[in-house]
């Protein structure tokens, strides 16, 4: 009996060509997502500061206001029973709009409520801000209505704003949809960069990915000067995107910083050449993000299509960017956004994905003997073994030692292993974990290994 296919989402994004007309539709649509959220949040916030204020004054609490609940539902009810008084103008939008602000609205909230109780994950949460004008990311989120790619391949309908044109083909999404393998449930429309864009969440019946070479292992160090350094001795240089649109940049900001600019204390309004000068730096800086997306997709695709198992770092990029010094180049890089798309694309093409442990010494480890050293200073770029002699460079030499983690795990599955490496402290003896991530076996695994090959502490099923 053969298998059925999973069901998973993928999104499928699309540059728009709007007219005029269709412009001011989807910015007064954004606009009425930036009204809705605003008023609930000041009425949400208002009964939080009474309640507040009446503590203080020691009233029980029993008598205090009633608290105001702020889950998608019930702030959907207040809205629909004050917008006559608030928009009186709601029926030019569609629902979807008030609902699109409503929706992020309790999406934050829940998330400082958990944040406050330690069921958040992560750095701390504030409390919601109100949406600005003019520094929010226009965006409408559709779930509901009439959401379709024309036959055309080139128009896309969406509910109350009506055919819009792409500026390139959906032929990849619409023979999805013909061939029944595709349902679409929601479609964002949002700006960047000075371009509109729609990206569509659709339920795809996915096929299982078999990897051409599931033998081959790779491991893959990151870096500033080398983007990445494969253990099969590739060099994949940084093409630096930022750095090279430097100058540029700065001169458009100079010259954005001489024309007249918007001034909340005194209520000046921009003048119409800093709105041109403003936009020419914001194309400029959307183009170092295209170009830093559509390179890394480029790799990123090409290390899963090549390589059945590939072992990269669990990196602190929060950490790392604390550095002054070379923040900026490791924003640029995109260490996260690397580790990111591999753990899905090895998961399409039936490969896996595994995470070496934070501490584990893969630049320290002599990949020939084993031998670890103590120190290894930022600025040695090689690493010289004082055990075997053995002269190579650190970053070929920490992406051999990620690779021969692919061994040690297969090897701890069920019994001994001979694994070397660190805890939080560099020593001869340690502790190395590594993870799984989403592949072609459905659960992961974080096993702690013993240096001198003895049996797995403890064995944990994740699944990501």
């Amino acid at each position: 009996m053969k298998t059925p296919s999973p069901i998973v989402l993928r999104a499928y994004r699309f540059a728009l060509d709007l007219s005029p007309r269709q412009e001011r539709a989807v910015l007064a649509h954004a606009g009425a997502a930036r009204v809705a959220y605003n008023w609930s949040l000041a009425r949400v916030k208002a009964v939080i500061d009474q309640r507040l204020a009446e503590r203080t004054y020691g009233i029980a609490e029993r008598n205090l206001t009633p608290a105001a609940s702020w889950t998608l539902p019930a702030l959907r009810r207040s809205w629909n029973a004050a917008k006559d008084d608030v928009a009186p103008w709601w029926r030019d939008c569609s629902k979807e709009a008030f609902n699109t602000g409503l929706d992020a609205l309790a999406r934050a909230l829940k998330k400082w409520s958990d944040s406050r109780s330690g069921k958040h994950a992560g750095r701390p949460v504030g409390f919601p801000r109100f949406k600005s004008r003019r520094r929010t990311t226009p965006s409408v989120r559709f779930t509901t209505g009439a959401i379709r790619v024309e036959p055309d391949r080139k128009h896309v309908v969406l509910p109350r704003l009506g055919r819009l044109k792409l500026h390139e083909s959906a032929r990849k999404l619409a023979r999805r949809i013909d061939n029944g393998t595709a349902r679409i449930m929601s479609a964002t429309v949002r700006r960047d960069g000075g371009r509109w864009h729609v990206s569509f969440i659709v339920e795809v019946d996915r096929a299982e990915g078999i990897s051409a070479r599931p033998s081959s292992v790779v491991g893959v160090d990151v870096g500033v000067k080398h983007l990445a350094v494969l253990s099969t001795g590739e060099l994949v240089a940084n093409p630096r995107h930022l750095a090279a649109a430097q100058a540029r940049l700065r001169q458009l900001d100079r010259a954005m910083s001489r024309k007249t600019g918007p001034d909340r204390r005194t209520g000046q309004r921009p003048s119409k050449r800093w709105q041109r000068a403003s936009a020419r730096l914001g194309r400029a800086h959307a183009r170092v993000a295209n170009l830093r997306r559509d390179g890394l997709h480029k790799l990123t695709t090409r290390l899963a299509r090549e390589h059945g198992t590939i072992v990269v770092e669990d990196l602190n990029v929060a950490g790392m960017l604390r550095n002054r010094r070379l923040a900026r180049h490791i924003a640029d890089a995109g260490f996260g956004e690397i580790r990111r798309q591999l753990a899905y694309k090895t998961e399409w093409g039936g490969g896996r994905l595994l995470v070496a442990d934070r501490w584990y010494p893969s630049s320290k480890t002599c990949s020939g003997c084993g031998a670890v050293k103590t120190k290894l200073a930022l600025s040695e770029r090689e690493y010289e073994c004082d055990a075997c002699g053995l002269v190579i460079d650190r970053d070929r030499n920490a992406a051999r030692n990620l690779a021969a983690l692919a061994a040690e795990f297969d090897t701890a599955g069920s019994g001994p292993v001979a694994g070397r490496g660190a805890d939080q402290k560099t020593r001869l003896g340690g502790q190395v974990a590594v993870k799984r991530q989403p592949g072609a076996t459905p659960v992961g695994q974080t096993g702690t290994v013993s240096p001198q090959g003895g049996t797995i502490d403890r064995v944990l099923a994740r699944a990501h």
